[in-house]
């Protein structure tokens, strides 16, 4: 299981890296086109904005573990681990209740979107936003796993 899930890791971190090169390449581009052959060009500002997009959701769904997130624990440091646990429980199961309430008027916002396309590239926008679905449901998953692994004494 862990040889699956190590793959993954690295299958999400390859896609993270294809983003950052596709909106690295396109921002070169523009400044590119724009400061040496003074000819702006439209739609690389709509690449970064949509890979940049992607990225933040992406790589903060399936790239950053646990601890790379910013905290504020002064609270949970200074408890006992009986304590650690309780609040971890805790943050845990109000990030999914916030996260699980939001996501069917999550969904339906989306899917709205199918009906507007981006200005210059015309894509369609549901598909832009969709990765904001996948970060929740990938968010909540690991925050159930979270729990689980809690309540083992992982």
């Amino acid at each position: 299981m862990r040889r699956v899930a190590r793959f993954l890791q690295a299958r999400a971190e390859n896609v993270a890296v294809a983003l950052l090169t596709v909106m690295f390449l396109s921002f070169m581009l523009q400044i590119v086109s724009r400061y040496v052959f003074q000819s702006p060009i439209g739609w690389t500002l709509e690449v970064c904005l949509t890979t940049w997009l992607w990225l933040v959701f992406w790589a903060s769904a399936f790239c950053l573990r646990d601890r790379d997130h910013v905290r504020f624990d002064m609270f949970y440091i200074a408890g006992s681990p009986a304590v650690r646990r309780v609040f971890a429980i805790v943050s845990a199961v109000a990030i999914i209740a916030g996260i699980a309430a939001a996501l069917p008027a999550t969904i339906d916002y989306i899917t709205f979107y199918k009906i507007k396309k981006s200005a210059t590239l015309r894509i369609r926008l549901d598909v832009v936003f969709s990765v904001y679905a996948v970060f929740a449901v990938a968010i909540i998953a690991r925050y159930a796993l979270r729990i689980w692994q809690i309540a083992r004494g992982d």
